[in-house]
């Protein structure tokens, strides 16, 4: 390894995620694919937060506003990639990321699928169940244009609707759906419920995106890609950072650099990252103060994997046990606290530390605004970290 160039303060760190991120007054996004763009991709998991991570870098953005895009100009889409997480990506994006990081997560779910296929007593032979189960969803889907949802692909292919004796759903025959999915022969397509759920009408790829006439990149290439915008944004970090957000292996991670010319430099608290080669100008510090509030698995909060720079000593009170991270509250690059609503639907901080009174003004003014956007609609989660736990106790306890 080459010695670092030179050495990026936690600050300076600070002040890259605030401008590249669209989080700080001044370097908001235009809308909701330079939202997106700004991070790579958004974190689909929970269908509000792409809405609500939209929303925390183009402030005016309106919920029709990210429905257009992935619904109707399709330039974001839904993909299976990283870790097994559902994303939204930019379109320009997805072959890339079909040839690596999906590709990746679809072998090992056609492969653990085929295996307890047949330890369910569905099948003799799960390679060959899943052939042959797939065509006949690819052709249900290639004679329907306006798509399937999972009931009526069901319907129509009763082989996934296999359910008896069956402990789990993680060894259901319709989990082949989500494996053709990663695999991008189909796609996630309109959406049947409201912004705050997600059931979609699974669409051939070629239906949804059009003909798929350049071939894919190589592996190799695609990873290539991927660390290169993931750099651009969160650069500088760590080969363990991107080793987990990649969801790859560290022979993939450190080829990719080193095509890329990936620059060592030196981090505080002693380790070392990367950047790429034309992005090594010292970046000014932001105003101050800037505030956001972000949602459930925001993927500026899920990022890295080495968080210290901005969690400080809160990650055990803003993540759960597995590791998903629930609302955050961010003044001047790092994590003070987190939000919730009440029954009302009006947001309220829950605060880590002492932030001084221009920090609980520019907080307070972002609790506002957030306020005025969800105009009455309360956000569930399946993953509230401790700190959000918290802070609903504190509501039910403050009521008359």
């Amino acid at each position: 390894m080459s010695d670092p160039v030179r050495h990026i303060t936690d600050d300076e760190r600070r002040a890259r995620l605030a401008r590249r991120h669209a989080l700080a007054a001044g370097h908001y996004a235009a809308d909701a694919e330079g939202a997106t763009r700004a991070v790579v991709a958004l974190h689909s998991t929970e269908p509000a937060s792409v809405h609500l991570a939209a929303r925390a870098r183009v402030p005016d953005l309106t919920r029709d506003d990210v429905d257009r895009a992935i619904h109707d100009e399709r330039s974001l889409v839904k993909q299976l990639a990283m870790r097994r997480t559902l994303f939204v990506f930019p379109r320009d994006l997805l072959p890339a990321t079909w040839a690596s990081a999906a590709a990746r997560t679809a072998t090992s779910e056609r492969a653990r699928l085929a295996k307890h296929l047949v330890q369910a007593g569905i099948t003799d032979d799960g390679p060959a169940w899943m052939a042959s189960t797939g065509d006949a969803v690819l052709a249900a889907l290639d004679a329907c244009p306006d798509g399937l949802t999972t009931a009526e692909l069901r319907a129509v292919v009763p082989a996934l609707d296999v359910r008896a004796g069956l402990p789990s759903s993680e060894i259901h025959p319709g989990r082949l759906i989500t494996v053709l999915g990663a695999e991008a022969s189909l796609v996630r397509g309109t959406n049947t419920l409201h912004w705050r759920a997600f059931r979609p009408r699974w669409q051939a790829t070629h239906h949804w995106l059009g003909p798929q006439d350049h071939p894919w990149p190589t592996p190799a290439e695609g990873y290539v890609e991927l660390v290169r915008r993931w750099l651009e944004r969160f650069g500088p970090g760590t080969e363990t950072d991107l080793v987990w957000w990649l969801g790859a292996t560290k022979g993939a991670v450190r080829a990719a650099l080193a095509s890329l010319g990936a620059v060592p430099v030196g981090l505080d608290g002693g380790t070392t990252g990367y950047l790429l080669p034309d992005d090594l100008v010292e970046e000014d510090p932001v105003d101050r103060p800037w505030a956001a509030l972000l949602p459930v698995l925001d993927p500026t909060v899920m990022g890295w994997k080495e968080r210290g720079f901005y969690l400080g000593p809160h990650a055990p009170d803003l993540f759960d046990r597995n590791g998903n991270a629930g609302t955050t509250a961010w003044l001047d690059g790092r994590v003070v606290g987190c939000w919730v609503q009440d029954d009302d639907a009006r947001v309220h901080l829950h605060l880590l530390e002492e932030v001084g009174p221009a920090g609980s003004a520019a907080l307070a003014a972002q609790a506002e605004r957030l306020t005025a956007w969800l105009a009455g609609e309360r956000v569930s989660t399946v993953y509230p970290s401790p700190a959000m736990k918290a802070a609903r106790t504190t509501l039910e306890e403050s009521r008359p």
